[in-house]
């Protein structure tokens, strides 16, 4: 295979998987805060309205997914730990798909196909996973896709500027 994709000018290289790991991980922050901001600002349930809808995912609570949506520590860690594990679990796919496409070369490319693989990953969580989570739902619109096209820009972005390079240990 290499001798094909070698003939070609093509070749992948390794992903950087510590790289990726903490750029999903440093991603899943920033769009953590972004949320927290535009909610607390622009949302009339509040800034606690995600952490409820994500945190029944893994916890079965029924009841977290309606308002009022009040700050509760058990909600808002076991989201924040559902939300930073896809972080990471995405920054590693991400990284992986960015080092066998070569688009981890510039800046600018990083940012393109993070922005893409973003908007995908909108689209398997608000299209497929709804199926799995139907509450989901209501966090679809622009501006949960908006948000996912920042992380996957800031995750591409870190990827990136962390990766280690061949001649790096």
């Amino acid at each position: 295979m290499d001798a094909l994709l070698g003939s070609r000018g093509w070749k992948s290289h390794a992903t950087d998987w510590a790289a990726a790991a903490v750029s999903g991980f440093a991603a899943g922050a920033v769009l953590m805060v972004l949320d927290l901001l535009w909610s607390t600002i622009f949302n009339p349930d509040g800034p606690w309205r995600t952490s409820h809808m994500i945190a029944p995912i893994f916890s079965s609570a029924d009841g977290l997914r309606s308002a009022p949506y009040h700050f509760s520590v058990a909600v808002v860690s076991i989201a924040l730990a559902t939300h930073y594990a896809l972080g990471i679990v995405f920054g590693l796919v991400l990284g992986a798909v960015m080092a066998q496409f070569r688009l981890d070369t510039t800046p600018g490319r990083a940012a393109l196909s993070g922005a893409i693989l973003g908007s995908l990953l909108y689209l398997l969580n608000f299209g497929l996973l709804v199926q799995f989570f139907p509450w989901l739902v209501d966090l679809r619109g622009w501006d949960t896709h908006v948000a996912h096209v920042v992380f996957g820009i800031v995750a591409a972005v870190l990827y990136w500027r962390l990766k280690r390079t061949p001649s790096e240990p």
